[in-house]
């Protein structure tokens, strides 16, 4: 199946509520749970990734299909290795396929007990649950902030508390930021001196909470606003966020877009100038690189992309997946050193139809789909219904600023 999406008659300004932030539900979500809080967490992100962490800790089974949720997996895997049972959680096909090692060896090392049921290093997983000691590990920096931010919410309950001494390069640190931040507001102090986290053994505290709307999501309006020239309005956002991926309104200034914050949100500005050359390091933000190499190669803004290390362990290879379908509408995208990307402006045959491949990930998705808006032709999008993982609603919010879907 494939979506045929066109800009018939041009945009309309609108106002877009965009879906509130996966990031910071899933972790509101364990932290909820840990807390044995009375309360229900507010505006929760309705997207798959969600709505699978939702289903594992309301279920009365010990077996848990993640589907293909990174996040819960790997929230989960050190959720349960500290509630007392036998558990065991997989996924798709896709999923069973993304190592899961290291975050294993780690909580093996802190005094859980897990099992791989079928390939050595990836899901399936049979967890058997119990206290866990904790004490002092060292991790690779470089990894997923998922494995660190996993381990770090369960830390409080070890009986030694967690020293986790990160090695290297320390990447997408934000994300660990917000775990830190929000175990914070759940009652747990944490330091985070140089490299090294520590986490002393005590007890959440369970709080009202509500969750703030996605900066990811924001990315894709972005890029409509600055291809169409068309102002948008995006609520639910905020100036002080704890979302590493707000960094995103200011880099996209570069490409010539004005935020103007509000009561609701933000206000889209397109028309200002915008740089010759793109040059940025995404470790702190991977998640909006496929946003920004797209928005680039159609804003015809050469770029030099770094920190990508970790997008060869997303949903697909990202990297390889941009390189293949910016291709398929005439641009040569380039792998730098040390999984960079670059683009200097070099084009080639487009294809004469060309369907945007989406390898089971939801931004290949919503990252392409503003090519529509500056190809007279429209722009097909291959499995539309991969942004159910992080924003269900996104085609019908398109259709609202009039983008026609078909």
């Amino acid at each position: 199946m494939n979506y045929l999406i066109t800009v018939p008659s041009g945009l309309l300004q609108d106002t877009i509520k965009l879906p509130a932030s996966k990031s910071i539900s899933n972790r509101a979500l364990i932290l909820n749970a840990l807390s044995y809080s009375p309360y229900d967490i507010q505006n929760l992100s309705d997207c798959d990734d969600t709505e699978v962490m939702v289903a594992a800790l309301n279920s009365n089974g010990n077996h848990f299909d993640i589907k293909a949720a990174g996040t819960a997996m790997r929230f989960l895997t050190a959720f349960l290795s500290k509630i007392i049972g036998e558990w065991t959680i997989t996924g798709t096909e896709r999923m069973r396929n993304r190592p899961i090692r290291l975050l294993v060896d780690a909580l093996t090392a802190l005094g859980a007990r897990i099992e791989y049921i079928e390939k050595e290093g990836y899901p399936p997983l049979r967890i058997f649950g119990s206290a866990l000691q904790g004490g002092e590990i060292a991790l690779n920096g470089g990894v997923s902030s998922q494995y660190i931010s996993a381990l770090l919410m369960v830390a409080p309950l070890m009986e030694n508390g967690l020293t986790l001494r990160l090695e290297g390069e320390i990447i997408s640190r934000p994300y660990i930021n917000i775990t830190l931040e929000l175990m914070k507001q759940f009652g747990v102090a944490a330091s985070w001196e140089g490299n090294v986290i520590r986490v002393a053994p005590q007890e959440y505290t369970p709080i009202p909470f509500t969750v703030e709307s996605d900066w990811s999501a924001a990315s894709y309006w972005y890029t409509i606003s600055a291809l169409s020239s068309c102002p948008q309005e995006l609520h639910g956002l905020y100036k002080n966020s704890l979302q590493g991926d707000a960094a995103g309104a200011k880099l996209f200034k570069q490409l010539g877009m004005e935020t103007e914050f509000t009561a609701q949100g933000v206000r889209l500005l397109p028309g200002g100038a915008r740089c010759q050359e793109l040059i940025y390091d995404f470790v702190h933000e991977p998640d909006l690189a496929q946003t920004f190499a797209v928005a680039c190669v159609l804003l015809n803004t050469p770029f030099r992309f770094t920190g990508l290390q970790s997008l060869k362990i997303k949903e697909t290879d990202r990297i390889a997946a941009l390189i293949a379908e910016t291709r398929k509408l005439g641009y040569v995208l380039r792998e730098t050193e040390n999984n960079g990307l670059k683009w200097d402006g070099e084009r080639c045959e487009p294809d004469k139809e060309p369907v945007i491949a989406t390898y089971e990930d939801h931004r290949m998705a919503m990252a392409f789909a503003p090519a529509a808006v500056v190809r007279s032709e429209g722009i097909r999008i291959a499995e539309p219904g991969v942004v159910s993982k992080s924003y269900p609603h996104f085609w019908n919010d398109l259709q609202k600023v009039g983008f026609k879907i078909i």
